[in-house]
């Protein structure tokens, strides 16, 4: 089993969007027994409530259901028990960077890191604007799950 972490802020927006993007791939490829997935935040801001609204909604205009998340804070376990923790942007990153045990540090990469032909390193903060932000937010997390899977295909041979 292959165990792939998406970490932002607050888990609400960025990382709960990646992680229903990239459960709706790997179950549209039959590999749900092979793959795990999850989200977290680096912040407790929010532990306990369900992504935003309008991360939902424009989720679920592309068949996508992030119903049933709820947002949690990111812990040190979690580096050793996945085998991907990846953030969302660099202030994610350092403070993943920050708490991950000596050894683990292999794991942590920038998600957008799988979409290098975007020429964009980060995922956007959509928090404080519109619905357009939502839907860039989708647009770079569909991207770059596709290049997640392609990794997880060559390295681990799923």
């Amino acid at each position: 089993m292959v165990k792939v972490l998406f970490v932002c802020m607050g888990n609400i927006c960025r990382s709960p969007t990646a992680q229903g993007v990239f459960e709706h791939l790997v179950n549209s490829e039959a590999l749900a027994d092979a793959i795990e997935i999850d989200s977290a935040g680096t912040y407790a801001y929010h532990v306990g409530e369900a992504p935003d609204e309008r991360a939902r909604v424009a989720a679920m205009k592309r068949g996508i259901d992030l119903g049933g998340q709820q947002a949690r804070r990111v812990a040190e376990p979690d580096f050793q028990e996945f085998d991907y923790v990846l953030a969302m942007d660099r202030d994610n990153y350092a403070e993943l960077l920050s708490i991950c045990p000596s050894g683990h540090a292999d794991k942590l990469s920038l998600f957008l890191e799988f979409a290098p032909e975007l020429d964009v390193q980060e995922v956007p903060d959509p928090y404080y604007g519109g619905i357009t932000g939502f839907e860039r937010v989708l647009d770079l997390i569909e991207q770059a799950s596709r290049g997640l899977l392609a990794d997880i295909r060559e390295r681990h041979g799923v």
